[in-house]
């Protein structure tokens, strides 16, 4: 197959990977941890009004599928690529960050948290999914 078009090809299915592994914890994570009472989570508009409510656990499940969803699109994207694996799981990495340095600035969470999530949940990730797939790959 050319490089070019798998290359190409690693990095879409990454983003869908990482994509659907994130919203697959968020969508769970209120069954774990339930929202706080009076906390709508279903909008945006919602949860910028109610976040105050929002205690350090209710922290988790977001950093947590940040994490894993980066994690999950770098490294399936380190599987298929053809090479340059750890340029392409970083690029995932940069994507996701991008999203999150959005997310924080848009959504008025703690400082602590935001933080957290942009230094954590993103390059280091995206490059340990590509460590565990492709040890021994440039």
């Amino acid at each position: 197959m050319n490089p070019i078009f798998k290359n190409t090809l690693a990095v879409i299915i990454g983003l869908f990977v990482g994509s659907v592994v994130n919203m697959a914890i968020i969508l769970m994570s209120s069954s774990i941890i339930p929202p706080p009472k009076g906390a709508d989570v279903t909008t945006m508009e919602g949860l910028k009004a109610t976040i105050h409510l929002f205690q350090p656990r209710h922290f988790i499940f977001p950093f947590v599928a940040h994490a894993l969803g980066t994690f999950a699109g770098a490294a399936t994207t380190a599987v298929i690529a053809a090479n340059n694996k750890t340029k392409f799981a970083l690029a995932i990495g940069a994507f996701f960050l991008l999203g999150g340095i959005i997310n924080v600035s848009t959504l008025p969470s703690p400082i602590w948290y935001s933080i957290i999530d942009v230094v954590f949940a993103y390059l280091p990730m995206a490059y340990m999914g590509k460590k565990l797939v492709a040890s021994k790959a440039p």
